[in-house]
């Protein structure tokens, strides 16, 4: 049966005719995946779905998602990351040369919500990668992604007691109402860069958007793969905070917001 597929001109460009057609013909796309942005289960004969490739100098990962959470789309990384540095997307390997198949991708799972702390409500954003994260280069197993982020400056977090400290540096954007990225500082003083950036802007409920206007900040809270999960409800989100900072597992910092 064929699939509801969405291939893009730019993906079917770097793919190639033969290999989107193989797609939309369904030979090769999954019947069903878990979505690239949401990590939610999808279906491929039952709604549609977007092609995404993320690809490197040399390689590429094609990965599947909701087309209601994601165009059909190319996404730039480094090659670093293609071929390890950061793990597993789901999705099939595409070569862009032959004898070229790279692992995985995994991406930044970015969730916004209202936490209270003492008496008092902030906005918050929860990372939360798709797969394991090892440093750049390296061909350990493991996670690194808790000690990278506090040689950044997060602190780690037991209990979710008090505002976390101001990471100068580090921002969060906001344009338009919507969420655009989470800016670390440039290397050698330069202009500020995206650490995690939406393929698309992210909305944000009205009541989000005002306490991050009331406070002029966003707390940013980080957590390995596994230790928060997809949580439909502040209060589930909260828990999940509250059991992860108790195992040790949660890292914290208060972002400068820019933008409105």
């Amino acid at each position: 049966m064929p699939r509801m597929l969405d291939v893009s001109d730019e993906v079917r460009a770097e793919i190639g005719d033969e290999e989107a057609d193989r797609l939309l013909a369904g030979e090769n796309a999954p019947g069903s995946y878990d979505c690239t942005s949401c990590r939610t289960p999808g279906d491929s004969e039952q709604e549609r779905t977007s092609t995404v490739l993320f690809i490197g100098d040399e390689t590429a990962v094609l990965a599947f998602a909701h087309a209601t959470c994601l165009p059909s789309q190319v996404v730039q990384v480094t090659e670093e990351q293609l071929q390890g540095a950061v793990r597993s997307i789901t999705g099939d390997t595409v070569d862009l040369e032959p004898e070229k198949v790279v692992p995985e991708q995994a991406v930044l799972g970015v969730t916004s919500g209202l936490v209270l702390i003492a008496g008092e409500l902030h906005p918050a954003l929860v990372v939360e990668p798709t797969g394991p994260i090892v440093r750049p280069g390296s061909t350990a197993l493991g996670d690194d992604f808790l000690p990278l982020l506090i040689e950044q400056g997060f602190m780690p977090v037991t209990a979710i007691e008090s505002v976390p400290p101001v990471l100068h540096g580090w921002s969060v954007l906001l344009a338009m109402g919507q969420l655009h990225a989470v800016l670390q500082p440039g290397t050698n003083g330069r202009q500020p860069v995206a650490w995690w950036q939406a393929h698309q802007p992210l909305q944000v409920t009205e009541g989000w958007r005002a306490a991050a206007n009331k406070h002029q900040q966003v707390l940013m809270f980080a957590a390995p793969v596994g230790s928060i999960g997809r949580q439909p409800r502040e209060d589930l989100l909260r828990d999940a905070l509250d059991k992860a900072a108790a195992n040790g597992k949660l890292v914290a910092s208060a972002l400068p917001l820019a933008g409105t």
